[in-house]
Order: structure tokens, then sequence, then C-alpha cells
């Protein structure tokens, strides 16, 4: 009986799929609330996203939870959009665009990890 080769591909659909669904739903939502309604005082305070309540939400764990999830999967599903994008442009660099696009979203995932568990609790 012949075994096929145990693929890596669903790793990197569920984070693409993941990611997608954050970017859909959340993505519009954080750009409103940071880059429109806050800025101009719309539905919130002005005071609702100054530094010292914005460091409070990064160091406790919930919102480092939040933001870890959103900057990682964002970064898996850019990842996997842009090597699949490179295939339909024609460049086709197999193991090497794999470990630039991959190896990009692994590097930003373990810094934005770093960079969270170094603000503190």
């Amino acid at each position: 009986m012949k075994y096929r080769k145990r693929s890596n591909a669903p790793i990197f659909w569920g984070l693409f799929g993941a990611g997608g669904m954050m970017a859909a739903l959340f993505g519009p939502m954080l750009v409103f609330i940071t880059g429109i309604a806050v800025p101009l005082g719309l539905l919130l305070p002005t005071g609702t996203m100054s530094y010292p309540k914005m460091l409070a939400f990064a160091q406790n764990f919930i919102g480092k939870g939040f933001i870890f999830v959103v900057i990682a999967l964002f970064l898996w599903h850019a990842a996997h959009r842009i090597f699949h994008s490179l295939h339909e442009i024609g460049i086709h660099g197999g193991f090497v665009a794999k470990l630039c696009t991959y190896g990009i979203a692994l590097i930003g995932t373990v810094i934005a990890a770093a960079v969270l568990l170094g603000l503190g609790f």
C-alpha cells in the first residue's frame, strides 16, 4: 500500500481562514474606532485611547490575547494571500517563496509575542 506524503497545507489554510475571518469581522471596526471615531470624538470620549488606558489594556491578560490574535492572524492571512498571489502573477518560487512569505509571518508573530510578554502583567 502506497502512502501519500503528509502535507502541511491544512495548517496554513487554517491560519489563512482564521485570519480572513478576523480581518473581515474586526478589521473594519478597528480602523473605524482607532482611525476615525476616537480621533474625531465620535461615539467614544476623546480620552478612550489615551496612552495609560491602552497600556493597561495591553498589560491585561485578555488584552494581550486579543492584540496577539489580531496581529498574528492578520500576518498569516496576508502571508498566505501573498504566497498564492505570487503564483497568479507567474512567480513560482517554491520553497524560497514559502520561506519569505511564511517566514515573515512567523517572525512578526514571534516579535508580537515577545513585545506583549515584555509589557508585564
